[in-house]
Parts: C-alpha cells; sequence; structure tokens
C-alpha cells in the first residue's frame, strides 16, 4: 500500500511539475523545466551523500575503530543479501540518531551518532541499523533525492512566476494571461509540492519500519528505541540540522526546536503512530519463523576508537 501511495505522489509532484513549466512558458517552458530537473537530479544522485556526511562531521568507521557496531552491520548485512555499506560515527554529537544515505546498496553509507551508541542497547541498536539498511535496499535515499529535487525545482519556478506576476502584469494580460492567478499558483504550488514531497517521505519511514521488523523477527526492538530516540532527540536537538535533510534521520532531528506549521510539513510519522503499526506486525511476525540476528546478551562493545 505505501508503495503504491509512493508512485502516486511522485506522479502528482512530476504533473505539478509540469503543469507550472507548460503555464509559465508553453511547451518550451516545460522542456527548460524539466531539463533543469534533469541537472539538479543528476547532481544529488552522485553527490548528495558526500554534502550530507560532511555536514554531519561524520567519521568513517571499520571494525578496528568500531567493532560492535561494525559486527552489527555486517550480519544485518548478510541476513538481508546486502553489500557492506560504508560505516559512519558522529563522534561528537550527543543527539541521538541516524541516517541513511546514497544512491543505491552499491554505494550506501549508514551513519550513526555518539549519543545513540550511548544510549541504546544491543538489540535497539540493531533495530535501528535494519531501518536504515530497509531504506538501503528500497533505495529509499533516491526516491527521496528525486521528490526533493522537484520540490525545490517548483519552487525555483514559481519564484520567478511571482516575479512575473508582479513586474510584467500588462504585458501578461496582452498575452491573455492573468497576472493574480499566476501569483496564486506561484504560492499554493510550492506548499502542495512540499506537502506531497513530506507525505512520500512518511511513507518510506513506515515501509523502513516494518522492513526493520523483518528482518530483526522483533518488531519491539524498534519499538523501544523510537520511544528512547523521540524523548532524548526533543530534549538534545541535532547540531547543524536543517529541514533540508531532516528526512534522512530515523527521528526528525529537530523535533526539539520550535518550528511553525510543524505538522503540516512533517518528514517523520509521528512516534505514536510508527509504534502503532509496528504493534501490529507483531502478531504476523511472531508465527513467521523470522529468528534474530543478534546474540541472546544486550552488551556489546560500543567503543568508539578515534583514529
Amino acid at each position: 500500500m505505501e508503495q503504491v501511495k509512493t508512485v502516486g505522489l511522485l506522479t502528482f509532484l512530476t504533473l505539478i511539475f509540469v503543469f507550472i513549466g507548460n503555464y509559465f512558458g508553453g511547451q518550451s517552458g516545460m522542456l527548460i523545466a524539466l531539463a533543469f530537473a534533469g541537472v539538479m537530479n543528476f547532481y544529488a544522485y552522485y553527490f548528495s551523500d558526500k554534502m550530507v556526511l560532511s555536514r554531519y562531521n561524520a567519521i568513517e568507521v571499520d571494525r578496528y575503530h568500531a567493532s560492535g557496531l561494525f559486527e552489527i552491520v555486517q550480519r544485518l548485512t548478510s541476513k538481508a543479501g546486502l553489500p557492506m555499506p560504508k560505516l559512519y560515527i558522529i563522534p561528537d554529537e550527543p543527539s541521538p540518531n541516524a541516517f541513511a544515505t546514497g544512491r543505491n546498496p552499491q554505494n550506501a553509507a549508514v551513519a550513526v551518532t555518539q549519543g545513540l551508541l550511548d544510549l541504546l542497547d544491543k538489540e535497539e541498536v540493531e533495530a535501528v541499523i535494519a531501518h536504515e539498511l530497509s531504506h538501503v535496499k528500497h533505495y529509499d535515499i533516491l526516491i527521496g533525492t528525486i521528490a526533493a529535487t522537484f520540490a525545490g525545482a517548483i519552487s525555483f519556478i514559481a519564484n520567478i512566476m511571482q516575479f512575473g506576476a508582479m513586474f510584467g502584469g500588462e504585458r501578461d494580460r496582452e498575452e491573455g494571461g492573468n497576472p493574480i492567478v499566476m501569483l496564486l499558483l506561484a504560492i499554493v504550488l510550492p506548499m502542495a509540492a512540499m506537502v506531497i514531497q513530506m507525505s512520500v517521505s512518511r511513507s518510506r519511514e513506515y515501509l523502513a519500519d516494518e522492513g526493520s521488523a523483518r528482518l530483526t523477527g522483533h518488531p519491539e526492538w524498534l519499538q523501544n528505541g523510537l520511544m528512547k530516540l523521540e524523548n532524548y532527540a526533543a530534549q538534545i536537538p541535532l547540531r547543524n540540522a536543517n529541514t533540508s535533510t531532516a528526512h534522512m534521520f530515523i527521528v526528525n532531528p529537530l523535533s526539539g526546536l520550535n518550528i511553525s506549521m510543524a505538522n503540516l510539513f512533517r518528514t517523520h510519522p509521528t512516534t505514536q503512530e510508527r509504534i502503532q503499526r509496528l504493534e501490529e506486525l507483531k502478531r504476523e511476525i511472531g508465527s513467521s519463523g523470522y529468528t534474530s540476528t543478534a546474540t541472546k546478551s544486550k552488551k556489546y562493545d560500543r567503543r568508539y576508537v578515534r583514529r
């Protein structure tokens, strides 16, 4: 259901984009808009992972610098049939959080904050990593990048439309256009595009939660982890976090800040909604034969050895 919803939302976002290009410049305007979006997508596809990892001062680690975390990721990727991603820690970040990036499973990276490693036990860390690997497996980073690029391109064109409506009104009337209609579209359509982008993000979070539950065989591990992450993230906002990257994290890194219209433009479902969906999976997974990838002990080597 969430997959169908994502396809529908992306299709609608594309139609908004084509409509704006066509209204603003006819067929030529539509082609220019699509070319502009293509360039933005190309750049985001190849370089967005490096940009976000650099922004949060993430440091790549291996089995010698974070053995416990490395073993969890290696075990889960083997079970999920995925290549081993690059593994990063944000060492000086007390806010607990995690994200995945990369254009495909062969070029993926998973990053966690030191705050997450300090807060969660082994099973909860495993559930979080399984969530991020589910994003990688379903190409969610690529889907999110496409949605964000289209939304950004629509906003860019809308700014031009606003300028044209304010300063080209007489010419627009002579050519059959209505500057008032153009101004209204320039305001409403970017907001609609942003809402759709956020809806795509929320749909993919549900799918990643389900993927984590099925991979570990224990939905309650992610339930417990999400509750801890939500509570602590609200108290300790992530440094350097902004709205352009908030959708990448397992919990909203801006949840502790007072942001206007936060509910309308939420990048994540509420934690209560996510926990409820995981609760519904418990009965199904409990009899499906999935087995845990973790050892019985909750203790693990959570140390990060600095280079």
